[in-house]
């Protein structure tokens, strides 16, 4: 199609990627007024309650929460399905065990653990409340121009949208970045992670917990009814080695090799695995173009803060354009693009590295470092300003 048979479409703002950050950023947006394109190759499967659990899930936190009831998401979102957890444990040696509480902070609970899927679909729904929203999708993009007043973003459909600000909310390879010419820093772990979806016995446990062992982490999250997510991180060909096993095998190399306080009575329903990298842009903006969630950064997914801080650039990104709106300053412009980048460049850096500190510190089985890790996860359980500090942080109270 050449170029004079495309349709232009003016937008304030055009979102590529209308994945759970990006379909957050559509509707806060929107919420102030701005005339919001969303652009998605892949619409999500409609939700039903007979349908099997996802294997992608996200420990959704209490801050979390709060933005999803502010965009008018939490209540269809409450209708689907998630499991609250009101205690997180972790620990290595038996008997020197950190656990933190929803009592501690006075709160009803910690979070929920929520399928991706679901939370994009509530906030899907969320769209139709908005005249000013308008979704493009099953769509991808062609290509990315610069215009003396903004950026024009050509899809393969013929149409062009000519907007004053796009966000990149297209995931850890992100087109918008790419083109932008914003450089990463990170690395590849030595590890991958396995998740699996199982069914138990025992009902649902309101418990998130993490053993570390000398191969990496063990974990459990629950999920609704008699289910649960396991997490194994293990080295990345033995990761391989179990997604070839039947179900029934791995169940059997899970009962050998997860803690005694797993279920001994499951079943395996579902698996799948990825490799653990680390990825930090060295910059979230550019000329009226911004980034954010996976696009800015990929966290090791240790305590699971990777869609919670993505959460926090929605919250940032609306924040800065709400405050440039109400001066009647430009908010498509570098000042406002800047104050949005140095909201939370430095608040991902100080989460992502003591996520790297605490991976790397558990990987090590040096006798002494063994043995203050453990004194340090012991003493870190005694109730103090501290742990409810730390809880609190985490959680984004």
């Amino acid at each position: 199609m050449n170029q004079s048979q495309m349709k232009a479409v003016k937008k304030d703002v055009v979102i590529v990627g209308g994945g759970m950050v990006g379909a957050a950023a559509a509707i806060g947006l929107a919420q102030l007024g701005l005339n919001v394109a969303v652009v998605e190759a892949y619409a999500p499967k409609p939700y039903s309650s007979e349908q099997a659990i996802d294997i992608r899930v996200s420990a959704v936190s209490l801050a979390s929460e709060q933005l999803l009831e502010r965009l008018g998401a939490l209540k269809s979102l409450s209708l689907m399905r998630r499991a609250a957890y009101l205690g997180l444990e972790t620990w290595e040696l038996d008997g020197c065990i950190t656990r933190f509480h929803a009592d501690q902070v006075g709160v009803p609970q910690l979070g929920h653990i929520v399928e991706n899927r679901l939370i994009q679909l509530a906030l899907w729904k969320q769209f139709d409340s908005f005249e000013n929203i308008e979704l493009f999708c099953p769509v991808k993009v062609e290509s990315f121009s610069r215009q003396d007043q903004g950026v024009t973003v050509t899809l393969d459909n013929g149409i062009s949208l000519e907007t004053k600000l796009l966000v990149g909310a297209d995931g850890a390879n992100s087109q918008v970045r790419t083109w932008a010419g914003i450089g990463l820093t990170g690395w590849d772990y030595a590890q991958s992670a396995m998740l699996i979806n199982i069914k138990t016995d025992s009902p649902q446990q309101d418990v998130t917990w993490q053993q570390f062992t000398p191969q990496g982490p063990r974990s459990l999250l629950p999920l609704p009814g008699n289910n649960a997510s396991l997490v194994w991180y293990d080295d990345a060909s033995r990761i391989a080695q179990l997604t070839q096993l039947s179900n029934k095998a791995l169940a059997e190399q899970i009962k050998a090799h997860f803690p005694a306080r797993l279920d001994r009575q499951f079943e395996v329903l579902q698996k799948g695995s990825f490799k653990l990298t680390r990825r930090h842009a060295q910059s979230y903006f550019s000329d009226n173009l911004v980034i954010l969630g996976d696009a800015a950064h990929t966290i090791n997914p240790l305590a699971g803060q990777g869609v919670n801080i993505g959460f926090k650039d929605v919250e940032a990104l609306i924040s800065t354009i709400s405050e440039k709106i109400s001066q009647g300053e430009s908010w498509w412009e570098e000042p406002a693009l800047r104050s949005y980048q140095e909201s939370r460049y430095k608040d991902n850096q100080l989460m992502m590295s003591a996520m790297d500190l605490f991976y790397a510190g558990f990987s090590n089985e040096l006798l002494p470092l063994k043995i203050l890790r453990n004194t340090a996860l012991k003493v870190a359980n005694i109730d103090s300003p501290i742990k409810k500090y730390v809880l609190k942080y985490a959680l984004g109270l």
